[in-house]
């Protein structure tokens, strides 16, 4: 759930979580239950922007006056706030510099300063293998992207079959992938253990919501997951974490057969392949796009149907097993067994964002109905746990 959704009319490569404009967070939620959400552009994040353009481009962007420098806010996402930079028609280029770019600025670090290393390092590895967005520069308080000419997909086309194929044939290329990073798959229930410890030192707010954690029975819950999985086979690979449709571009001027580019590496990892496909499954659910509070719709019945699941993934299988062979036995285990892995690893999907959007609740300066979220993931959690036919009993 870390992704955006609506782009400017040019479209871009803009990534991150939710479909959220960049507005500050209003602190009394009725408040802003009938307000529209707008975009807005400060003098701060023009004067960074324009410091950054000059310092890490060079070329023609040292030459721009700031008043020259044309700055739009692109839909950002609930962990980041970004900016579509362009230089004036006027001014010539000096060099092969880059005539625009995407500002990133980190938000709220819930995955740490050392995840932003990791995620740079591996933002570059993927720009120098055509995979992702080039990297113009790297600094504390964010980077400097390719800005691609594209659009985020809506959250109703991830049910379109072509999509859905192209979608599942480029996860299992991600899959694929051999990355410089730990392969041990610490990564899930690592950094859910430490949402759930950062909750728990939460001051007191009086806010029925941040009492999910015993509502839900959260710790106890986590327990009853882990054994859950620990129990459904599932290989270790390099996983996005977080393919949903606000991190699917479709590129305008596709340079080659692929027309859809993953984007927002912050979450990716070594992780159990189950976690990346059931992730994806219950994003079909969520539209970040909603204009009002609480800023998203969630569409249960929309939650991808068997024979949706199966074409997602006999397209996925079909590039990971390309050029072995299958009798129809053989094919139809392969099925039914990542049917199970992938619907069992949404709850973790469901668990992860929920806890993920209670931290942000607390520390994010982004407009969104962050409580009201958490709780829906873990409506849905325990709604999906009791359509499993297989789960400890609590």
């Amino acid at each position: 759930m870390a992704a955006e959704g609506t782009a400017v009319a040019e479209g871009g490569a803009v990534g991150d979580r939710l479909a959220k404009d960049s507005l500050p967070q209003s602190q009394c939620p009725d408040a802003a239950r009938n307000r529209r959400r707008g975009s807005s552009l400060s003098r701060d994040a023009e004067r960074r922007a324009y410091q950054c353009c000059r310092e890490y481009l060079g070329g023609a962007w040292r030459r721009v006056r700031p008043e020259e420098l044309r700055v739009d806010p692109v839909s950002g996402g609930l962990s980041n706030l970004l900016f579509r930079c362009s230089l004036p028609d006027q001014l010539p280029s000096v060099g092969r510099e880059p005539r625009e770019v995407l500002l990133r600025l980190y938000g709220a670090i819930l995955q740490g300063v050392d995840s932003l290393v990791l995620e740079s390092v591996m933002f570059a590895i993927l720009a120098e293998r055509s995979l992702g967005p080039q990297l113009y520069g790297v600094f504390p308080e964010g980077r400097l992207e390719q800005y691609i000419p594209s659009r985020p997909l809506k959250t109703c086309e991830l049910r379109e079959p072509v999509l859905s194929a192209e979608i599942a044939t480029k996860m299992a290329r991600f899959h694929g992938m051999e990355m410089p990073f730990t392969k041990e798959p610490h990564w899930l229930f690592g950094t859910m253990e430490r949402y759930l410890k950062q909750i728990q030192d939460l001051p007191p707010t009086g806010l029925p919501q941040m009492n999910l954690l015993e509502t839900y029975s959260l710790k106890d819950e986590m327990g009853n997951l882990r054994k859950l999985l620990d129990s459904t086979p599932s290989p270790v690979v390099f996983c996005h974490n977080d393919v949903q449709e606000g991190n699917i571009l479709l590129l305008s001027e596709p340079g080659n057969t692929d027309r859809l580019m993953l984007v927002d590496f912050e979450y990716s990892s070594y992780n159990y392949r189950g976690f990346d496909i059931g992730n994806h499954f219950c994003e079909w659910i969520y539209d970040y796009t909603h204009e009002e509070w609480p800023f998203y719709k969630a569409q249960p019945a929309d939650y991808p149907t068997p024979g949706q699941q199966l074409h997602f993934i006999r397209h996925y299988l079909a590039e990971v097993k390309k050029g072995e062979t299958f009798s129809q036995e053989e094919q139809r285990k392969l099925e039914e067994d990542l049917l199970v892995e992938a619907n069992r690893y949404a709850l973790a999907s469901h668990f992860f964002w929920g806890l993920w959007s209670i931290l942000q609740a607390s520390m994010s300066t982004i407009e969104f109905g962050y409580l009201e979220y958490a709780q829906s993931r873990f409506q849905f959690y325990f709604q999906q746990k009791g359509q499993l036919s297989v789960f400890p009993s609590s």
